[in-house]
């Protein structure tokens, strides 16, 4: 089994670093600005739906409050840039230390709940950032903010010309969330989120530090979701709170990872990639009615495959495996 399970992690290392090269000159043949803000919006949500995961999927503390950190890491990032002329880089890190300790801040009153009583405290905290943002005038308030462009950097993080830059940063934070995903997989962290998740009662009595285990994968998760709010904030210019911290930022990180398979390695990534062009498509060939008509069609989409495939997409191919043996 520990040989079997060594052989699966690295034909897992092998094909994510094909699927990056491949990714990687998929721009080079693409052109269509429309098709290249499409795929960076499906690698950023890839990023934040692993992200996500890691602390819902693997520990399973299912939260539905994670636009608070990526709107943190948003604002953060614009508000030291305009602010102070701090460079993006640094705001993003700012913004990714910041939401890991207030996520474990929130995690010392929020671990001691369990099932939907975390799930409604994870919304409710989150609401509640959003209004604090809505009614702090000194970062713009209802208004919002409006990042100032200062000519084509890799310094400042600014591209009015082209959208590869944003493309292949976007792909580096899925691979680092991927990655991380990986490593922590067959770590001691790892092995205790599982357990947590399993029965935490019982991984206490062997040994398992249940509250600090949570903690560790909130602070992760967090850190990496503010750090894809605060690159969403370069890349869109314009930031308000509905438009980072609204409770749809949420479900848009939490899907992709239900729909491909929750507390899988490859899940939220195979998710992501057929929800966000999904979305992207319906609401703008058939979203201008007012109808709600591409709501329609994506959720009509999704209740269809999560009835297909309740465990997840994952589950196709581990099917295919299994009726090959």
């Amino acid at each position: 089994m520990d040989t079997t399970f060594a052989q699966r992690r690295r034909r897992d290392l092998i094909v994510a670093f094909c699927l990056a090269v491949v990714a990687a000159l998929v721009p080079l043949f693409v052109k269509d600005v429309y098709v290249q803000n499409i795929m960076v919006l499906t690698l950023m949500y890839a990023a934040l739906s692993q992200s996500w995961n890691i602390l819902s999927g693997y520990c399973g503390q299912i939260s539905l409050g994670h636009a608070l950190y990526f709107g943190l890491g948003a604002y953060a990032t614009a508000l030291l840039f305009t602010k102070f002329g701090v460079l993006p880089w640094f705001g993003m890190l700012a913004g990714g230390v910041i939401s890991a300790v207030i996520a474990m801040v929130l995690g010392y009153p929020f671990f001691r709940l369990r099932g939907h009583y975390f799930v409604i405290a994870t919304i409710v905290i989150a609401e509640i950032g959003l209004l604090l943002i809505q009614n702090w005038d000194w970062a713009g308030a209802a208004l919002g903010i409006t990042i100032p462009m200062r000519g084509d950097s890799w310094l400042k993080f600014q591209f009015a010309r082209s959208k590869l830059p944003y493309f292949y940063f976007a792909l580096a934070l899925a691979c680092v969330a991927w990655f991380v995903t990986w490593w922590l997989e067959d770590s001691k962290w790892g092995y205790w989120w599982r357990a947590v998740k399993d029965n935490p009662d019982a991984a206490e009595s062997l040994g398992v530090v249940v509250f600090n285990s949570k903690m560790g994968a909130a602070a992760v998760s967090a850190f990496l979701v503010a750090v894809g709010g605060g690159f969403y904030a370069q890349f869109v210019s314009y930031i308000d709170p509905e438009s980072v911290m609204g409770f749809q930022f949420s479900l848009l990180m939490a899907l992709p990872a239900v729909v491909g398979g929750i507390g899988t390695l490859w899940g939220p990534m195979l998710g992501a990639v057929i929800l966000i062009p999904l979305t992207e498509l319906t609401r703008s060939f058939i979203g201008g009615s007012g109808r709600g008509v591409d709501l329609i069609v994506y959720g009509s989409l999704i209740v269809a495959i999560s009835l297909a495939r309740p465990q997840g997409l994952v589950g196709l191919f581990a099917s295919r495996k299994e009726t090959a043996r």
